[in-house]
């Protein structure tokens, strides 16, 4: 499978594509969410690829777009694969749209009912991208003090939260 290598924020792009999906897709599906809008959230550099969060009405998933033609891992269309970030393992499906050509998602809401702005959703999706890209707090080992630690924000936690 061949794909496209995006060497700008493909933020415009992610909008663009989502935006058509819900117009010609989604548009009579009852479980879009009438408060929430199409929204790319923080696309930034990822190991030469392209990381970020698209928000749409019926729900939130991390998009991974090739930024580079090395080490890109072409899965196919709805064949998995697991990425590892500093939070964990996480699944990842492959997907192809006119606007991206390959991408890989992986869902964190779906329906997205319990948010009721936009901005509730937009600041959900950049604290699941920091907690994504930072690394679980570590046990102290015995004997030693314990550190005030900041919590972790694996996909598991985060979800255990809500």
């Amino acid at each position: 499978m061949s794909f496209r290598i995006h060497s700008h924020s493909p933020a415009d792009l992610v909008e663009e594509a989502f935006f058509r999906i819900q117009r010609e897709q989604m548009a009579d599906v009852p479980i879009l969410n009438p408060a929430l809008v199409v929204e790319a959230i923080n696309f930034q550099r990822w190991q030469a690829h392209w990381l970020g969060i698209v928000i749409t009405p019926w729900c939130m998933s991390i998009l991974l777009l090739p930024g580079s033609a090395e080490n890109w891992v072409p899965v196919g269309v709805n064949k998995r694969r697991f990425v590892k970030f500093p939070a964990g393992d996480f699944a990842f499906l492959g997907g192809v749209e006119a606007e991206l050509g390959e991408y890989q998602s992986c869902p964190l809401f779906s329906p997205m009912d319990k948010f009721a702005t936009q901005l509730e959703a937009s600041q959900t999706a950049r604290a699941s991208l920091i907690g994504l890209l930072s690394a679980p707090a570590t046990e102290s080992a015995p004997g030693e003090e314990k550190k005030m630690e900041k919590p972790s924000l694996s996909r598991r936690r985060f979800f255990a939260l809500r």
